[in-house]
């Protein structure tokens, strides 16, 4: 026999389990100290599949908004289904954000969350499945490209290319966060001087294996490196995807693995739901209550 508890308290037990990344039996305890109410680990559980089941009639409409979005982020993680290496997607955009998590990591997953549309632009890192994704252009993330440049100064301290290619990185980044401060000519001109200072970098013959690897990425995706120095809309790394999937690389080391699909469908049903909200201003806990429905009680006053 399923026992239903009020609209308040089960919005408690998902923000525990979901938010606070706590395990059946550290929820069990906090619901009984702090509620003084006792659920079986199956009520919370039970609890968790009411909560699933609502998030997940929000999903479509979530993955119609990123399907439409200009400009989409996207980054993937590691996580663990029953035992096994599974991964989590996130797609972000200034709209929605699309958690999934899949038993693989191929172009398949984007094509299937896509569905035949296209965007603008494509923010990531460099995984071919994500430079495969649909998409009139792309941007590579900056700070990837950084930290890959700096791991060849580490080994190399005293080879030139890299260091210049990393100032040269830092400085765009660096026009970006002031473009406002000057006006259009000023703007487009250092713009065109960082076009060329890159055209000439990319010239250079390198001998090392390590640096000429990076420097036919760069040439390769040469178009891909400055996009958001083009638009205004288009941020120089996907920062916003790797702090969307932050909570879950938490949750996987604090709790660990998923224990079935049916889990993990839910936790990014959930994910998606809560961090779409957030774009809105809503704070997580009532993102969760607004899928139980109205308490029997309002929430207390600045809550």
């Amino acid at each position: 026999m399923n026992r239903t508890f009020g609209a308040r308290l089960e919005s408690i037990v998902v923000y525990y389990r979901q938010e606070q990344h706590m395990s059946y039996v550290r929820t069990q305890a906090a619901l009984q100290c702090l509620n003084d109410v006792e659920i079986s680990q199956g009520g919370i559980d039970q609890i968790m599949q009411r909560a699933g089941r609502q998030a997940l009639k929000q999903v479509g409409t979530i993955q119609t908004e990123i399907q439409n979005s200009t400009v989409i982020y996207s980054d993937e993680t590691g996580s663990r289904v029953d035992g096994q290496n599974w991964w989590q997607w996130v797609f972000g955009s200034s709209r929605a954000v699309l958690h999934v998590i899949r038993f693989n990591r191929s172009e398949d997953v984007i094509r299937d969350v896509m569905r035949g549309h296209q965007t603008e632009v494509w923010v990531s890192d460099c995984l071919p499945a994500q430079l495969k994704a649909p998409a009139r252009e792309r941007q590579i993330c900056m700070a990837h490209q950084i930290r890959n440049l700096q791991a060849l100064i580490d080994h190399f301290p005293k080879y030139s290319w890299p260091r210049e290619m990393q100032a040269l990185f830092r400085s765009a980044i660096h026009l970006h966060h002031v473009r406002d401060q000057l006006s259009p000519p000023q703007f487009q001109t250092q713009v065109r001087s960082l076009e060329r200072d890159c055209n000439q970098l990319l010239q250079r013959s390198l001998r090392r294996p390590e640096a000429a690897k990076l420097l036919r990425r760069y040439k390769k995706y040469r178009d891909s490196l400055f996009v958001f120095l083009h638009r205004t809309d288009v941020e120089p790394t996907n920062n916003l995807s790797e702090r969307n999937l932050r909570p879950s690389v938490i949750h996987r080391k604090v709790i660990g693995c998923f224990r079935s699909g049916w889990g993990a469908r839910t936790y990014a049903a959930l994910a998606s739901v809560i961090d779409t909200a957030a774009l809105k201003g809503t704070f997580p806990f009532i993102a969760i209550q607004d899928l139980f429905g109205t308490p029997a009680l309002p929430l207390p006053a600045g809550v």
